[in-house]
């Protein structure tokens, strides 16, 4: 009875080899569609803007009418409260909170991209938005008292644009390095429903028009979309991160 002889394995050439010899298969990440949607919601929201600054002067009626009916309505007695307390979250010092743990994190983790992208998008971000205030310069609100204590200019709304700016990146990049759906879902969806209640407490508080948020949302967006495009582009040429 002749032995079993061992298996030699594939040979150096064969199609078996050729294949085992090929790196693991990387996932590429489309952009989620929570976020797309978001995306194309903003460039509908400046494209209006745009039109209704064409045949009107801001503030434009529904600037007014809006913080004109908040402020007859007024709402429980511990909304004020809330809504202050929601509106600090979109702060420089909180963003900042959060950019610096979220980024300590991510180089923990060896997402030396992923964390630089973070911090790049913010920092660029709050100059362009700044830079935007100063050449506009457009007055806050004067219709109603203001229900917190503002300085600076009124367009666009910086909290509502830094707001989208941070939250909007951290989703959409923790997204590209995240692999399970769902969860890459509850974060974009989270992070929008916190910079759309951040922006709306602005209006509330009589600090910002309207429009002034509406720009700043879709501002924060389309920068955080352009922050999520160039950082997969990179993540793909360089093959990941670790």
């Amino acid at each position: 009875m002749i032995p079993d002889r061992p298996n030699p394995g594939p040979r150096p050439h064969s199609p078996e080899a050729v294949i085992a010899a090929l790196p693991p298969h990387r996932e590429r990440r489309h952009l989620p569609r929570v976020f797309a949607g978001a995306s194309v919601a903003a460039v509908g929201i400046i494209l209006i803007l745009l039109v209704g600054l064409a045949v009107d002067h801001w503030p434009f009626a529904f600037d007014r009418s809006i913080i004109l009916g908040l402020r007859a309505w007024g709402g429980p007695s511990w909304l004020p409260k809330v809504a202050s307390d929601v509106t600090a979250l979109g702060g420089g010092i909180v963003l900042t909170i959060v950019v610096v743990i979220v980024a300590g994190l991510l180089l923990v983790q060896r997402l030396w991209l992923t964390a630089l992208a973070i911090v790049a998008s913010s920092i660029t971000g709050n100059v362009v938005v700044e830079l935007v205030k100063l050449h506009v310069a457009r007055p806050r609100p004067d219709i109603v008292t203001h229900l917190v204590t503002v300085t600076h200019m009124s367009f666009p709304s910086g909290h509502s644009a830094n707001s989208a700016i941070v939250y909007l990146t951290l989703a959409g990049l923790a997204s590209q390095v995240t692999q399970d759906r769902a969860t890459r879902a509850y974060m974009l969806v989270v992070a929008i429903l916190l910079v759309g209640a951040i922006g709306c407490s602005r209006v509330y508080l009589g600090v910002h028009w309207p429009s002034d948020v509406l720009a700043g949302w879709s501002f924060g967006t389309l920068w955080a979309l352009a922050w999520w495009l160039a950082t997969a582009r990179v993540r793909t040429s360089i093959g990941g991160e670790r």
